[in-house]
C-alpha cells in the first residue's frame, strides 16, 4: 500500500524566492532611504588644477601694463597756414630751442604785408605834408597878422589926430566918424583874424594827431605782420627729440594744424590703462611698483584722466626715486598698483572656476582624494593671484580652481 508523502513548506525554492525578494525589498528601501541622490560626473584627475586652500597674508593690488612715455611732450602747431617750402629736420632727431624745422610759404601774407608798407609811406607822406602845410599856414597867417595890426595902428592914428581936431572944430562930424568907423572896422577884423587862426591852427593840429594815431596802429599793424611772416618759419619751441613730423615738402598745411612734437628727454613717466572697476579708488598719489632689469622702481600716480574708454581710464605715474637705466619710450612694462593695506586672510588661488561660479561655490575634495563635492563660499576682495575667503573653507583643505565649464554643474566629481 503506497504511503502519501507531504511536501514541506520550506523548500529550497522558496526559500530561495524569499530571500531574494528580501534582499531586493531591502535594496529598495535603502535606495530610497539613504543611497547618494546627487549629481555625479567622472572626471580625470589629471585635466584640473586643486589648490590648497591657505593662511596668509593678502596684499590688494592690481596688475596694469604701462608704458614708457617722456615726461612732457611739447606740441609744435603751425600759427600761419600755407605750403611746406623746405623740410629742414626730420623727425627723430634731437633739437635745440629755436633750430629751424620747417620753412613754409604764404603769398597772401607777403602780398598784405606789402601793402601794409606801402599804405604806411603813403600816411608818413600824407603827415609830413600836413605839418609842412600847417608851417607855411603860420607864417602866412604871421604876415596877415602883421598887415591887420599895421593898418590898425595907421587907423588908430588918423582917428586919435582926427579926434583932437573935432573936439576944436576943425573937421566936421562926418570926416571924424568916418575915421573912427574905420579903426572900429580894423579891430574888429583884427579879433576875427585872431579867431580864425586860432581855429586853423587847432583843426591842423587835430588833423596831425589823427595821422599820427592812424600811423601808429598801421605800425602795429606791420610789426603784428611781420611777425606772422617770421612764424612762416617753424622753430623749435624747446629743445628735446623731435619724435615726429607730420608733413613733406609741397604739403599744404593749415593754421592751428598739429605738424609734430617734442619729447622732454630729460625725464620719464609711466602710462597705464586701469580697468573702470578700479576708478573709484584710483587717486593722485597713490603708489605702484615696477620691475625693469630685475629692479624694483617705485612709482606714484600723478594725474588720473576722468574720460572713460571701451571700459579702461588712463593714469600718468612718475618715478619716485631713481629713474631706470637704459628705459626707452614706447617700451611696456607690468606694474603693480597698491590698492589697500595687507591683512591676514583664508586664501585661494585665482583659478577659471570663478567665470563659472561666480565666486559662489567650488568643488572641495574629500579626504580619500577620489572625488569633489560641489560646497556654497564667500568671497571677498581679490588680487591677480589670490581670492579672500570669507567663509565656507577651511585652512588645509583642497578646492578645484580649473574651469568648470565642462562640469555641467553636477554636485559629485568622481575621479
Amino acid at each position: 500500500m503506497d504511503k502519501k508523502i507531504e511536501k514541506k513548506f520550506w523548500n529550497a525554492k522558496r526559500v530561495g524566492w524569499i530571500a531574494g525578494s528580501t534582499v531586493l525589498v531591502s535594496f529598495l528601501v535603502f535606495q530610497l532611504a539613504f543611497a547618494d541622490k546627487r549629481t555625479k560626473l567622472n572626471v580625470d584627475k589629471e585635466k584640473i588644477t586643486i589648490a590648497d586652500v591657505t593662511q596668509g597674508i593678502f596684499d590688494e593690488f592690481i596688475v596694469v601694463s604701462g608704458v614708457v612715455q617722456p615726461i612732457k611732450t611739447y606740441r609744435i602747431d603751425a600759427i600761419e597756414g600755407g605750403y611746406v617750402k623746405e623740410k629742414v629736420i626730420e623727425g627723430g632727431t634731437t633739437v635745440k630751442q629755436g633750430d629751424i624745422i620747417l620753412r613754409l610759404e604764404n603769398n597772401r601774407l607777403q602780398m598784405e604785408f606789402v601793402q601794409q608798407e606801402t599804405e604806411i609811406n603813403r600816411l608818413i607822406n600824407e603827415l609830413q605834408n600836413t605839418r609842412l602845410r600847417l608851417k607855411q599856414d603860420k607864417f602866412s597867417m604871421k604876415r596877415t597878422m602883421n598887415d591887420v595890426e599895421y593898418q590898425m595902428q595907421q587907423a588908430k592914428d588918423n582917428f586919435d589926430r582926427n579926434e583932437k581936431l573935432h573936439k576944436d572944430k576943425v573937421i566936421s562930424d562926418q570926416e571924424y566918424y568916418k575915421f573912427k568907423l574905420e579903426y572900429e572896422k580894423l579891430f574888429s577884423q583884427k579879433g576875427i583874424e585872431v579867431e580864425s587862426q586860432k581855429y586853423q591852427e587847432q583843426n591842423s593840429g587835430l588833423q596831425i594827431k589823427q595821422l599820427e594815431g592812424t600811423l601808429q596802429n598801421s605800425q602795429r599793424n606791420l610789426q603784428l605782420m611781420k611777425e606772422n611772416l617770421s612764424n612762416l618759419v617753424v622753430k623749435a619751441p624747446v629743445g628735446g627729440l623731435l619724435s615726429s613730423i607730420e608733413t613733406e615738402v609741397g604739403s599744404s598745411i593749415t593754421s592751428g594744424q598739429n605738424i609734430g612734437q617734442i619729447d622732454d628727454i630729460n625725464g620719464f613717466k609711466m602710462q597705464a590703462g586701469v580697468d573702470e572697476h578700479y576708478i573709484s579708488r584710483i587717486f593722485v598719489g597713490l603708489k605702484a611698483t615696477m620691475e625693469f632689469n630685475n629692479q624694483n622702481f617705485e612709482l606714484t600716480i600723478s594725474k588720473v584722466y576722468p574720460e572713460v574708454k571701451a571700459g579702461r581710464f588712463e593714469v600718468d605715474m612718475i618715478f619716485t626715486n631713481k629713474i631706470p637705466d637704459g628705459i626707452r619710450r614706447g617700451q611696456s612694462s607690468s606694474i603693480r598698483m597698491e590698492l589697500g593695506k595687507s591683512s591676514k586672510a583664508t586664501l585661494i588661488p585665482v583659478g577659471g572656476f570663478f567665470s563659472e561660479t561666480g565666486g559662489n561655490w567650488v568643488y572641495v575634495m574629500d579626504a580619500s582624494g577620489k572625488k569633489a563635492v560641489k560646497r556654497n563660499i564667500t568671497l571677498g576682495r581679490r588680487n591677480p593671484e589670490y581670492f579672500e575667503v570669507l567663509d565656507g573653507l577651511k585652512t588645509g583643505e583642497k578646492v578645484i580652481t580649473s574651469s568648470y565649464e565642462n562640469f555641467n554643474k553636477n554636485e559629485v566629481l568622481e575621479f
